[in-house]
């Protein structure tokens, strides 16, 4: 079966047919950093990690380029706000270094594939003025006090991403910008000086602190004067400046198909007079309490929270249980039905690894597993090439873990074939695939942690003996921050994890 996306664009499930048959330029509209992220970003990532991980099973080499949002009125409203002991940065820059670190420490515990190119905006200035100047030379854009708007009117096909004409699209922008624009629906590609009091203020929240003053943003220079960039213009620079002018998959949640990738079409393909995206994927909501999940509306866990809560693993599992393409909403009971699923297939592998490397797998024992293991993998790849269907995969893969349940409980003598058939289909399809760790040494993480806490435990006992008991309470309260209980018995010191 021939792989088949619904390309937003044309609103039809189409065969793939990347502009290179051995490689795909694949880009994901990435994070603004103004908050840690949460469970609604990291399924999206994942999502577009399993794309990633399936064109690279089908042979293609993909080109995967997921942009840094680290200029934006958002981040400027952090900055000096009330953090602990401090404050989360004293510029825009700073507020959005600290985010990008957690930001990547959060893909890294994900088990994401790490993209070709993280680019920041902040980086990409200068391609974003040679961009924006273009289109001023092509007649697609106009300067107005110091700021540069994008004409939709000269853009005939612009509303065909988002299926709506120029004379329903609603003025973009904030109020301030009207009296510059030439239409209501004309869209910033630079605009004049910083960020606004104003905008600041629409995203300050008043039950915080902060220790600064409202601050206006980094700026820099252009041939319009000192300004900022538009919010659309910084994904057409960075793809066109890491990938190509024309590239194969843009991928991004369904929330921003208008404006945002209705306008980075239109000032795209004015630019370059190419198509700028073959396959438009988009993503749907991610739902919390039957509202969309996002930093905005305060209702989000965010990803480190729920990998110490629940593991990658039920994580994924969970996410997977959705198409990408499909609305899904958290729940606990989800979350439990998802680690429920995981411990069922991580124990069928375990099972039978355990069987493969034991007495009883034999090589000359045949049994219905190996037709299993084969249906099983022929509906793995229909389901994935069905646009990238988890739901039905993942489906694939419990179904041969309860065969393989079913021939080890029903045979005194295994199918060693069958069961090392098994193994290649769960690390072949389960981790390189979907992303799962049957690999994960829990219990050994679990023996280092006890090894690390006996280390300490006995520093302790130095430190009593020596009568330094004020620095022994200390090693006691740290651990016990850490989620270590300590207890002092007559045998000696005791601990709980």
């Amino acid at each position: 079966m021939t792989l088949r996306l619904s390309n937003t664009l044309s609103g039809e499930r189409e065969a793939f047919e990347p502009a290179d048959p051995d490689d795909v330029l694949l880009y994901y509209c990435g994070l603004t950093v103004s908050d840690a992220a949460h469970l609604g970003h990291a399924r999206t990532w994942v999502h577009v990690d399993v794309i990633h991980r399936w064109l690279e099973h089908l042979g293609y080499g993909v080109r995967h380029v997921e942009n840094i949002t680290d200029v934006n009125e958002k981040i400027v409203a952090r900055v000096g706000e009330r953090a602990g002991d401090g404050t989360l940065g004293e510029d825009e820059p700073d507020v959005a270094r600290g985010f990008i670190g957690q930001l990547l420490a959060d893909m890294r515990a994900l088990n994401l594939e790490r993209a070709e190119v993280y680019p920041r905006v902040s980086e990409h200035v200068p391609e974003i003025v040679d961009l924006v100047g273009t289109l001023i030379e092509k007649g697609y854009a106009y300067e107005s006090n110091g700021s540069v708007y994008f004409d939709v009117t000269e853009f005939p096909e612009y509303g065909k991403l988002s299926n709506q004409s120029i004379e329903d699209v609603e003025a973009q922008g904030v109020e301030d910008e009207r009296s510059e624009k030439h239409n209501p629906a004309d869209f910033a590609l630079w605009k004049a000086g910083g960020v606004s009091e104003a905008a600041v203020e629409e995203h300050r929240h008043g039950d915080r602190e902060y220790d600064a003053d409202v601050p206006t943003g980094e700026t820099w220079d252009s041939p319009w004067g000192e300004g900022r960039p538009g919010w659309h213009i910084e994904c057409s620079a960075m793809s066109m400046t890491h990938l190509d002018d024309s590239i194969d998959i843009h991928m991004g949640g369904r929330d921003l198909v208008f404006p945002h990738h209705e306008n980075e079409i239109a000032q795209s393909e004015a630019a370059t007079g190419e198509r700028f995206a073959r396959y438009w994927l988009h993503a749907d909501l991610f739902e919390m309490d039957d509202e969309k999940m996002s930093s905005s509306l305060g209702n989000f866990i965010p990803v480190s929270e729920a990998v110490d809560r629940f593991g990658v693993n039920a994580l994924r599992m969970f996410f997977a249980s959705a198409s990408y393409n499909s609305t899904q909403t958290y729940s606990e009971a989800a979350i439990e039905e998802a680690i429920e699923r995981w411990e069922r297939l991580e124990a069928a592998y375990d099972r039978v690894e355990s069987a493969a490397d034991g007495p009883d797998a034999r090589t000359k024992v045949e049994s219905p597993l190996r037709e299993a293991v084969e249906d099983a993998r022929a509906a793995f790849t229909d389901a994935m090439n069905d646009d990238f269907n988890t739901r039905e995969a993942l489906a694939a893969l419990l179904e041969l873990a309860g065969a393989a349940n079913r021939h080890l409980d029903g045979s005194d003598a295994y199918d060693y074939r069958g069961l090392r058939r098994t193994l290649e289909t769960f690390e072949e399809f389960g981790e390189g695939v979907l992303g799962f760790d049957f690999g994960g040494d829990a219990e050994g993480e679990a023996t280092l942690a006890g090894e690390l806490v006996e280390l300490v435990l006995d520093l302790r006992e130095d430190e009593r003996e020596a009568s330094n008991y004020g620095r022994a309470d200390d090693l006691r309260d740290d651990l016990e921050a850490l989620g270590v209980e300590v207890q002092d018995t007559d045998d000696g010191p005791e601990y709980r994890l």
